[in-house]
């Protein structure tokens, strides 16, 4: 592996109180290990698994709004400072290439990559790089799997946030291909997502978040994703009769 683990220094950490290191995961993290090509982070909204993987990418030097090292557009800077407390470990040898990809910021990085290629210079293109045609006058999943088939190559090291955001099922299909691919090329993968068709990608090792916060190596059949959208397919007309039925008004006790 090009990134082993992660840990986390606790003597950085800043007010436990505050954010982000009132986040669940980032309570309970002690280290966090990258055993196969592709590990997988999985767990509810808010439980700050993008957070955490937000992080990893800051502290391997990417571009916190997605990119190489050597992507520096920046709409806004949102990340948070978790990264200071953060340790990678890596492998003996450097992969050849990083990136990091998340669906939310596609449209700042193409907008980045029109500007660069606006201004003189004397090398190529560098939307070439992600197969020569705008990512702007694409469908966001096409961009995207554009971004994943043309720029991502062998022996890299890549990060993923959300992207089932935005691709349709066979979008996901054709992501977990390319995804394939790259790994018997010796890349590594590190992703977030909440879908249960990426949660099925063959020797993923599997980290589930628990209610507090908790990474738990967890077989795919065994996620709560997968259960509940197992669930809910085998009898959907139950799970909407129990939503109709609900009172909006009733007190939530989250």
């Amino acid at each position: 592996m090009f990134l082993r683990s992660v840990h986390l220094l606790r003597e950085r950490a800043g007010d436990p109180a505050a954010y982000p290191w009132s986040l669940p995961v980032v309570r309970s993290l002690d280290e966090l290990t990258f055993p196969t090509p592709v590990t997988i982070l999985v767990g509810e909204n808010a439980s700050g698994k993008s957070t955490l993987l937000e992080a990893i990418a800051v502290v391997l030097g990417l571009n916190p709004e997605g990119g190489t090292v050597n992507t520096t557009h920046s709409t806004r800077a949102s990340h948070s400072e978790l990264h200071e407390a953060l340790r990678p470990v890596r492998g003996t040898t450097r992969p050849r290439t990083s990136f990091f990809l998340r669906a939310e910021s596609v449209f700042t990085l193409a907008t980045a990559i029109e500007a660069l290629d606006a201004e003189p210079g004397f090398g190529p293109p560098i939307i070439d790089a992600y197969g020569g045609r705008s990512l702007h006058e694409q469908s966001h999943g096409e961009s995207f799997l554009a971004i994943a088939v043309n720029r991502l190559g062998p022996d890299g090291l890549y990060l993923f946030d959300e992207p089932e955001a935005a691709l349709s099922p066979q979008g996901q299909l054709a992501l977990i291909a390319r995804i394939l691919d790259l790994v018997s090329e010796g890349s590594q993968l590190i992703i977030a997502t909440h879908s249960p068709m990426l949660l099925a990608i063959p020797g993923a090792t599997i980290y589930e978040l628990d209610e507090d916060g908790a990474l738990h190596a967890t077989p795919y059949d065994q996620t709560g994703h997968f259960r509940m959208t197992r669930a809910f397919l085998e009898a959907p007309e139950a799970y909407l009769r129990h939503l109709a039925d609900a009172d909006p008004t009733a007190p939530s006790d989250r």
